[in-house]
């Protein structure tokens, strides 16, 4: 099976082209960008050396998923999904923030509240609650978006105003949305017999200087999901609860010796644990989007997203 673990394609009027961990993003004149989804898994803000197949496919087409059911709520940046790994959409400048929200005590606020701290990003957290336990009310934990190569940090609203990373009205715009969306994709979650825990979303404003959702949306690779199923059982006997999230690869590191620290090898990707992992994002789109995942393995990859892409653009 082949993957796509790097791209480097000249489409019409493209005009710069930027490398994340996963996304390609490929701008296309004043307004237009091109994005494609890889193959390349990170953890611990390392890209593993080896392409997962179908993991491409599998975040684009969640994200795609998403997107479209939200359009009603919130304006996004998609326009077309000319290819299985990618998406075509509008240019937008990205605010330097992202917006994360939690509707459970888990990861790292859980991290931060067993520290002992109760204030996370200037929102005061109650007492007495345990691991995976649900906040009275969702809340939002704001991170700077970090420079490439850099970690994001954790920052209060307070701070963001104060520093001038986007306006106060900006930013109760960003609140508003945020919300929003994540409303929906708790509903759109329990409908399948999950629990979205928490999420992060990505803005930015468009030639227009409107404000739109942009990258991707209730993947599992920026949310985490419980199974509903039995949530309440684990929680009362303090056990841990069964996810769906790419969680089970950062402890499959782990367990190996790896946590992103300096002097520190990735263990070794047998062609066993790179298929097992392919075979969960082809569970995982399933279980959340309710849909079958219909792999397309062309022998070109490279090929036919040229050739999709290309023939949209014509269009």
């Amino acid at each position: 099976m082949t993957t796509l673990v790097k791209t480097n394609f000249q489409f019409p009027t493209q005009t710069n082209l930027y490398k994340g961990k996963v996304r390609d993003v490929y701008s296309l004149g004043n307004d237009l960008l091109a994005m494609v989804a890889s193959d390349r898994i990170s953890a611990f803000d390392v890209v593993l050396p080896k392409g997962i197949p179908g993991k491409g496919q599998v975040l684009n087409q969640i994200a795609n998923y998403f997107l479209d059911a939200t359009a009603d709520l919130v304006p996004n940046w998609k326009i077309a999904q000319p290819d299985p790994m990618v998406t075509v959409g509008q240019l937008a400048k990205p605010l330097k923030v992202e917006m994360v929200i939690r509707g459970y005590l888990t990861g790292h606020a859980w991290r931060t509240y067993k520290s002992g701290l109760r204030v996370l990003c200037g929102i005061t957290l109650p007492e007495g609650m345990k691991e995976n336990q649900a906040f009275p009310e969702p809340i939002i934990t704001p991170t700077t978006k970090a420079d490439l190569g850099t970690h994001d940090e954790d920052i209060s609203r307070e701070a963001i105003l104060a520093q001038g990373i986007v306006s106060e009205a900006d930013y109760l715009v960003l609140e508003d949305y945020t919300r929003k969306l994540f409303k929906r994709g708790q509903e759109m979650a329990a409908e399948r017999g999950l629990i979205l825990v928490d999420t992060k979303y990505e803005f930015g404003k468009n030639i227009k200087g409107e404000i739109i959702l942009i990258d991707e949306i209730h993947t599992p690779d920026s949310s985490r999901y419980f199974y509903a199923e039995g949530y309440h059982e684990k929680l009362a006997q303090g056990q841990a609860q069964k996810q769906l999230s790419k969680e089970f690869v950062r402890e499959w590191l782990m367990e190996n010796g790896f946590q992103g620290k300096d002097g520190q090898s990735v263990p070794e990707m047998t062609e066993e644990f790179v298929l097992s992992v392919s075979q969960r994002y082809q569970e995982l789109f399933e279980a959340i989007t309710g849909q079958p995942f219909i792999w397309d393995q062309s022998a070109n990859i490279e090929e036919r997203i040229y050739s999709n892409t290309v023939n949209y653009l014509n269009k």
